[in-house]
């Protein structure tokens, strides 16, 4: 469930989305969320034949788009695909948390240096080049009425702010989006195109096929204790749609009952 006024509103323009980055999460929340608000959306994945996102398409419209975001050529031409099919973007959301499965939970001296250089390709650099082209394209766009030009958001962890014990690789990939982040908006913001960082401090838990939210490592959701991608999509939202006399750079969230 999300907050009410926000399915169905349309936008004062006619907006075009791009989420690279899909699974069942936060892109899939973010994916049904902007369709459903009169949006064009695309979606990039390296795997555009997951079921989620072939659900996406034959339920909302979503287009699909296959990109491994880590490499500059394919993300060049993802943007162009999109530009193509269905228009600028006027919103792109770098969801992509980019930790190879071997990195989890390694100490220092544990860390193989090539999991470490993939794991911030696939986060850090990742997010370097759909920034990179998302502005290039926005710079272009004709200012809305509020005077913006777009929005590019990227989704990041409390390691972020944090490094935590056997997390090195990570926290220097979120670290690296932080600041990636940080001077693009101050960049760009003056030329009307609103950069916001989002740490989310949870395990985040999506409904599953039988309607009980749940993480794959972190279990069942139980009194709302993990984040929910219904009400990060609705906060992406309200972030694209913000008036730039009071844009936010950084909102970080987390459960009610979560420690930090």
């Amino acid at each position: 469930m999300t907050q009410s006024g926000e399915r169905g509103k349309k936008p004062l323009v006619e907006d075009v989305a791009l989420i690279v980055g899909g699974g069942p999460g936060i892109s899939a929340s973010c994916a049904r969320l902007f369709a459903e608000s009169g949006m064009r959306v695309a979606v990039a994945a390296r795997n555009p034949d997951k079921a989620v996102l072939e659900s996406l398409e034959k339920m909302h419209g979503v287009r699909r788009y296959a990109c491994d975001a880590s490499d500059p050529v394919l993300v060049a031409q993802l943007f162009d695909n999109v530009v193509r099919d269905i228009g600028t973007p006027r919103l792109v959301v770098h969801n992509i948390d980019g930790r190879v499965a071997g990195i989890f939970r390694k100490t220092i001296v544990e860390a193989e240096p090539g999991m470490v250089f993939e794991t911030i390709r696939n986060a850090a650099f990742s997010a370097f080049l759909v920034g990179q082209q998302a502005a290039r394209l926005m710079l272009g766009n004709e200012p809305s009425a509020n005077g913006a030009r777009g929005t590019i958001i990227f989704t990041n962890a409390s390691a972020a702010l944090k490094g935590f014990p056997s997390s090195g690789a990570f926290a220097m990939a979120c670290h690296a989006k932080s600041g990636l982040a940080q001077s693009m908006a101050r960049e760009l913001m003056p030329q009307g195109i609103h950069v916001a960082n989002e740490p989310i401090d949870a395990a985040i838990g999506w409904t599953q096929e039988d309607g009980i939210r749940a993480h794959r490592r972190a279990g069942t959701t139980v009194d709302d204790n993990m984040a929910d991608p219904d009400h990060i999509a609705v906060t992406y939202l309200q972030l694209h749609r913000q008036h730039r006399s009071t844009w936010a750079f950084e909102v970080v969230l987390r459960p009610w009952i979560e420690k930090w």
